[in-house]
């Protein structure tokens, strides 16, 4: 069973910066591709970025492209999540996925099969 416990959300005024974390426990953090997820208010829970489990490979939603970057540390197994620029359409509760399968469609929340419980991120003056 893997653990994952996400941290960093918080208030924000626009164009500032916030960088979360998603630490992992209780399974081989190297063998599994890492997602962030958001879900805002009355809305589906939708794709933000993953990283492939060596960090070679990163895949962002065109809505962050440029302003977030998705890093990882298999040491200390810990997924990262560093969030320029940021407009209120970014308020919503971020999610740290893992994917342990090999393939499949990696912007789907289905994908995934370890969730933590989110972290709110506001963004406003």
């Amino acid at each position: 069973q893997v653990q994952l416990v996400e941290s960093g959300g918080g208030l924000v005024q626009p164009g500032g910066s916030l960088r979360l974390s998603c630490a992992a426990s209780g399974g081989t953090f190297r063998s599994y591709a890492m997602g962030w997820f958001r879900q805002a208010p009355g809305k589906e829970r939708e794709f933000v970025a993953r990283i492939s489990r060596n960090g070679g490979r990163t895949y962002y939603a065109d809505s962050v492209k440029g302003r977030f970057t998705i890093s990882r540390d298999n040491a200390k197994s810990t997924v990262y999540l560093q969030m320029n620029s940021l407009k209120p359409e970014d308020t919503a509760v971020y999610y740290c996925a893992a994917d342990l399968s090999y393939g499949g469609s990696y912007y789907t929340p289905t994908q995934y099969t370890y969730w933590g419980q989110g972290t709110q991120v506001t963004v406003s003056s």
